[in-house]
């Protein structure tokens, strides 16, 4: 039957019809596990709850005052996985709510200021939506398992703008120590902040390469990595003491 390809006659021809074929296999196995594996969408980044009932805030001395983590808080990772060459589509994001903190706000002759703050999340809670990843954390990357503690601790009092009397977002940088992998360093990071009489809610992130904590970006037998920045993220909720 003359439209039927024809078998190799040499057994150059027939290894080379063999690799190619295992090659195909190899990829449409690879193609296979990367779309059951990676998730094609993941979580947004954080933001500020939508809010129409903004109330502007009578005067500073109001918010002068303890506040501590409440309801709503969480924090957690964001990175870009790969399967061998191929990159996912979307982020793998692990988060949980085990905060614990607290922040000192102040009237500074008549400026709102957070003059102390202080948090700290248990990373072996962190739950994405694999549960082989978040038993990977444990012992690689991250590796929570020996450094379960991740922390923030104010060290430069961070004066808010007016604006933030009025209920409304205001768009701020806070200078302090982050602890990441027993690691500390010294880091300024933006924040949008929303006051109210009650609540504070502040959502921010920062994106770094491994290695300014002292890790390794993880890899599972070559075969599952990451790229070579992650990014911490964090959307904390304040209740008055």
């Amino acid at each position: 039957m003359p439209w039927l390809p024809r078998a190799p006659k040499t057994t150059r021809g027939r290894l080379a019809a063999i690799g190619g074929a295992v090659v195909a296999l190899v990829v449409a196995a690879a193609a296979l596990i990367y779309f059951v594996i990676f998730p094609t969408s993941s979580p947004k980044p954080f933001a500020l709850a939508s809010t129409t009932s903004a109330k502007p805030v009578g005067s500073v001395s109001v918010l002068a005052g303890s506040w501590t983590i409440a309801s709503g808080s969480q924090a957690g990772y964001r990175v870009r996985e790969k399967l061998a060459f191929l990159p996912a589509l979307s982020d793998a994001v692990g988060r949980t709510s085990a905060i614990t903190g607290s922040a000192t706000l102040a009237d500074s002759s008549g400026t709102l200021s957070v003059t102390a703050a202080s948090f700290v999340i248990d990373v072996e809670t962190l739950k994405s939506n694999e549960q082989l990843r978040d038993q990977h954390i444990r012992t690689i990357g991250l590796q929570s398992a020996t450094y379960p503690k991740a922390g923030f601790v104010l060290s430069t009092p961070l004066k808010l703008p007016a604006s933030a009397l009025s209920g409304g977002v205001v768009a701020v940088a806070v200078t302090g120590v982050v602890t990441i992998h027993g690691t500390a360093r010294r880091l300024t990071i933006p924040l949008q902040m929303r006051v109210s009489t009650s609540r504070i809610q502040a959502v921010g992130s920062i994106t770094f390469p491994w290695g300014e904590f002292n890790m390794t970006a993880p890899s599972v037998g070559g075969f599952v990595s990451v790229t070579a920045v992650a990014t911490m993220e964090f959307d904390l909720h304040l209740k008055r003491a």
